[in-house]
């Protein structure tokens, strides 16, 4: 028996191949490379929790202002608005990022988490901290997903891959699930994929599937059983 508490992702059909939904607490990479919809799975991950009256953080390492994220997240229709700065709390931390410790970053984190006591969050691109840190990235790494498992919350970390890079190395050690988001060139089109690729404690589906990004769904993954 699973004797492991899980989640819903947001997702429809990556439930079913991960035993019901992420575990509780966890940190999960979800890596692709740009335009493969890492940021559209956070925000559907978010959304599902606060459809649950679940708390939300999301940071974002890019520095971008709250309207811009509240104008791309318009467009999703499994998004609500009224959800915004009650049940999802939006954390722009680029100013952080360029000119902090590793110790400062992870002690603004940790505020943060202390004021909304969130049980998802989302950091979004975790992988841009590793351009400014440098050699304290990989101890900062572990560090993190340490200190949000201790805070009992479900963390989703999206990492940009450079060509040809599966996932970025340094964040998949420390995760406890790895979920990669493809796109492949196919005669005269472009196809998503999702695999699923790590989760631990749980029996998960392997191997590439399909998926579809729709404004009304966000990311689905497409299988004839769903």
């Amino acid at each position: 028996m699973d004797n492991l508490v899980r989640i819903p992702t947001g997702v429809r059909g990556l439930d079913d191949l991960v035993e019901g939904g992420f575990p509780y607490p966890a940190v999960i990479l979800v890596a692709g490379s740009a335009g493969t919809g890492k940021t559209t799975m956070a925000l559907q991950f978010l959304s599902k929790g606060a459809e649950n009256g679940e708390v939300g953080l999301y940071f974002t390492t890019l520095s971008e202002p709250t309207q811009w994220m509240l104008r791309f997240a318009s467009r999703f229709q499994f998004l609500r608005k009224e959800d915004f700065g009650k049940l999802i709390h939006y954390v722009d931390m680029g100013h952080m990022v360029r000119r902090a410790s590793a110790e400062d970053l992870i002690s603004f984190i940790d505020d943060k988490i202390a004021q909304y006591m969130p049980q998802r969050v989302v950091i979004d691109p975790i992988t841009v901290v590793g351009n400014f840190l440098g050699e304290e990235y990989r101890a900062f790494l572990y560090d993190l997903t340490t200190d949000l498992k201790n805070w009992q919350a479900t963390t989703v970390l999206t990492g940009e891959v450079a060509p040809g890079q599966m996932y970025p190395p340094e964040v998949a050690y420390a995760a406890d699930g790895i979920i990669l988001l493809m796109m492949e060139e196919e005669s005269d089109a472009r196809r998503k994929y999702l695999e699923v690729l790590k989760m631990r404690g749980t029996n998960h589906v392997t191997g590439k599937l399909p998926i579809a990004i729709t404004l009304e769904e966000g990311i689905v993954v497409l299988k004839a059983s769903f």
